[in-house]
């Protein structure tokens, strides 16, 4: 049986690529994968988090950015797009790269089905790495649902959740509120199921 060898790339040879690249790919230590495709629940809600975030911001002391900043995590030798990125004061550019941020304070990832799992556990685990990271926000892009993590103390973080459509998140590191009417504005959750339910209704009709 033929082992196929996998191939490793130095992060200077990832960045290279990712320049002349059709669709982004996050580099882990060495393995670069490719990031899914966003379905169109997951770009309203990321754009409309990152639209209310910077025009809150806007007089304020800190700096809103979207998916196309990269993002390096140091200690774990990561390189990654989080949906938005909050950051307190100015933003730390790795190796003077305008397009590499090092700093982040808040996070926020809408989920996709083939890889919340890792967003909640081996990429929360590598974003704790982060002096500066302080606050994570989970977005489900298929039902009203958020999970608001930040951080209590060294090595502790505290959970609060969101599911009902007259809610609004506080963020807890930074003075910032939205109403989930808001962040799922337009967002159209699938009816399959209800449509299939309807079917067997009539069948059986």
């Amino acid at each position: 049986m033929q082992v196929t060898q996998q191939r490793y790339y130095t992060p200077e040879e990832y960045l290279e690529l990712e320049e002349t690249a059709d669709y982004k790919s996050e580099y882990i230590d060495g393995e670069i994968i490719p990031m899914p495709g966003g379905t169109a629940n997951h770009n309203r809600i990321a754009g409309n988090f990152y639209a209310v975030l910077n025009f809150a911001f806007r007089q304020q002391e800190y700096e809103v950015f979207n998916s196309d900043m990269r993002l390096w995590i140091t200690q774990k030798h990561i390189y990654t797009y989080p949906d938005v990125t909050v950051i307190a004061g100015e933003p730390e550019f790795f190796n003077n790269r305008t397009d590499i941020i090092t700093n982040p304070q808040v996070i926020v990832k809408v989920l996709s089905k083939s890889t919340k799992g890792y967003d909640r556990n081996d990429k929360f685990e590598a974003y704790r790495t982060i002096s500066t990271f302080q606050e994570y926000i989970l977005v489900d892009q298929n039902r009203i649902h958020v999970e608001q993590f930040y951080k209590t103390g060294k090595k502790q973080w505290t959970l609060r959740e969101y599911d009902e459509e007259d809610e609004a998140i506080a963020l807890a590191t930074v003075p910032f509120e939205i109403a989930l009417q808001d962040l799922y504005n337009k967002v159209k959750f699938e009816v399959v199921e209800s449509e299939r339910e309807i079917a067997d209704t009539e069948e059986l009709g």
